[in-house]
């Protein structure tokens, strides 16, 4: 099963649980009884939806490699910095 067809049928499961939630809070039993074994669809469906999305990500970062680039010229050494000249005794 692909990753958009596990979304699809999350989805309607969703709605579904949730339209039979409002009727099971009103007292409708039956309502009550389809949100319990709505939840362990969801549970299932969910668990697939983990495991496709973790492998989709992969898939999608894999990516084929970029030729090498030719090598650069070495870098000059940089300069050090004049030293500075000595403070002249007796000022602060």
């Amino acid at each position: 099963m692909a990753l958009k067809e596990t979304v699809d049928q999350l989805q309607e499961l969703l709605d579904a649980v949730t339209k039979d939630l409002e009727k099971g809070a009103k007292g409708n039993k039956a309502a009550s009884q389809r949100v319990r074994t709505g939840t362990v669809k969801l549970e299932k469906i969910a668990k697939l939806y983990r495991k496709q999305s973790v492998a989709f990500e992969k898939t999608a970062k894999t990516k084929p490699a970029k030729p090498a680039k030719a090598a650069k010229p070495a870098a000059k050494a940089a300069k050090k910095p004049a030293a500075k000249p000595a403070k002249k005794p007796g000022r602060k």
